[in-house]
């Protein structure tokens, strides 16, 4: 399964960024996400909203594609 937390931060660690840093631009920008402190503690429980996920993937430069496993 995947850990989204985990490909977070491997996103983060290839463009040099910190999650506090690419949270900050973000509200700064006008764009709704939480605030730092609480993106690390829905992370950690596995509570961050899927369109959260997809505005810092966007704003790092990927993507998040679905398909179906290989059996």
């Amino acid at each position: 399964m995947l850990d989204i937390k985990l490909e977070l931060e491997i996103a983060l660690l290839r463009k040099g960024l910190s999650m506090r840093k690419v949270i900050s631009k973000l509200l700064d920008s006008g764009v709704d996400v939480p605030k730092s402190g609480a993106m690390s503690y829905q992370l950690k429980n596995k509570r961050v909203r899927f369109d959260t996920v997809q505005t810092i993937l966007d704003y790092l430069g990927y993507e998040l594609v679905i398909r179906e496993k290989h059996k």
